[in-house]
């Protein structure tokens, strides 16, 4: 397993009950990856971007995947995604989107702007687990990511 604890995934959840779901089940994967959170989207590219609280070196590493909700306070996580892959700086990140909505037209707007995969969450803590680890195991795996070996 290739693993770079610089690099981290950063879960973009304002949900406390969703991100330590999520959380719990990274350390049942035994996913050697620092976990970061933003609990909004405006915090999210802050951190991306290292401007604001994250200006300082060494307070954002670089993510290595941003696991992004839709349903944000403030900037939403459509927003998000589109300045995401709107800045050459960090639209090389992959961006999956982890969310609740299963609307086609959100699915479909995600696509489009340029989410590198969808995918609804799962309610029972035992298909959270499962997802997450098929997750870990494709990203940090499976894939090679931009930005070097991990």
């Amino acid at each position: 397993m290739r693993m770079d604890s610089g690099r981290v995934i950063l879960v973009v959840e304002d949900s406390d009950e969703d991100f330590e779901a999520t959380l719990r089940a990274f350390r049942k994967t035994e996913a050697n990856r620092p976990v970061r959170r933003c609990v909004d989207g405006e915090e999210a590219l802050d951190y991306l971007l290292c401007r604001g609280r994250y200006a300082e070196e060494g307070k954002a590493p670089k993510a290595a995947l941003v696991l992004l909700d839709l349903n944000l306070p403030g900037t939403d996580g459509q927003e998000v995604l589109e300045q995401i892959k709107a800045n050459v700086a960090i639209r090389g990140t992959p961006v999956v989107v982890l969310t609740t909505s299963s609307s086609p037209i959100d699915i479909d707007a995600c696509y489009h702007r340029g989410a590198s995969s969808y995918i609804i969450k799962p309610v029972d803590f035992k298909q959270l687990l499962g997802t997450i680890r098929q997750l870990n195991e494709y990203w940090f795996e499976a894939v090679t990511l931009p930005g070097g070996p991990l």
